[in-house]
């Protein structure tokens, strides 16, 4: 567990460290990660369950009712959902989604994978995402990567290239800024 201490740390880092290892001793790193990334993205989505995920007006008992119909109705069970019912009813549910971003980066870890972050002023073509994901292994000498592909028009073109803590902006709205800021400087 020494080599984990290094991914991650503090109160959510101890949690997602322990779900990690309770996960591979039950051979379910992926099944708890995907459903915990599930669980992730609803929180993202909906303000309600937001709310009752960081408000501490909510009594352990109302979070852990509210939570059990939202993990049956999203069909979230096992070791992801005693997951979760554990750390509501500690009082720890606002570090869920810190935790569950512990979680997958060991998990990530474990498999070998590193992720990268991609903004595009338009969408991808496989042809280009296949290149990107070539360029970005080589990158991060050889491992696997996941690529999160997110589309932002302002950027105008290019790439924003977000790989562990490197980051590549090859933005055109950037290097207007940059000649922009320039032709201020000189006039």
């Amino acid at each position: 567990m020494a080599q984990d201490d290094t991914i991650v740390s503090g109160v959510a880092g101890r949690y997602a460290s322990a779900l990690f290892s309770l996960a591979l001793d039950e051979r379910q790193t992926d099944a708890v990660a995907d459903a915990l990334a599930r669980f992730d993205a609803m929180i993202a989505e909906s303000p309600d369950l937001e709310r009752l995920v960081r408000s501490p007006v909510f009594s352990a008992a109302d979070q852990l009712k509210a939570l059990d119909a939202v993990l049956a109705d999203a069909n979230i069970g096992g070791v992801a959902a005693n997951f979760i019912r554990l750390v509501t009813s500690k009082r720890r549910l606002f570090f869920i989604r810190e935790m569950i971003a512990d979680y997958r980066k060991l998990n990530d870890a474990h498999r070998g994978v590193t992720r990268a972050d991609v903004t595009s002023a338009t969408a991808l073509t496989e042809a280009h995402i296949a290149e990107l994901k070539e360029s970005l292994r080589a990158a991060s000498g050889g491992r696997e990567v996941d690529l999160n592909v997110k589309l932002d028009p302002s950027i105008i073109g290019g790439l924003i290239v977000k790989l562990g803590s490197r980051m590549v902006d090859g933005s055109l709205k950037t290097k207007l800024n940059a000649i922009r800021l320039a032709m201020k400087e000189v006039g």
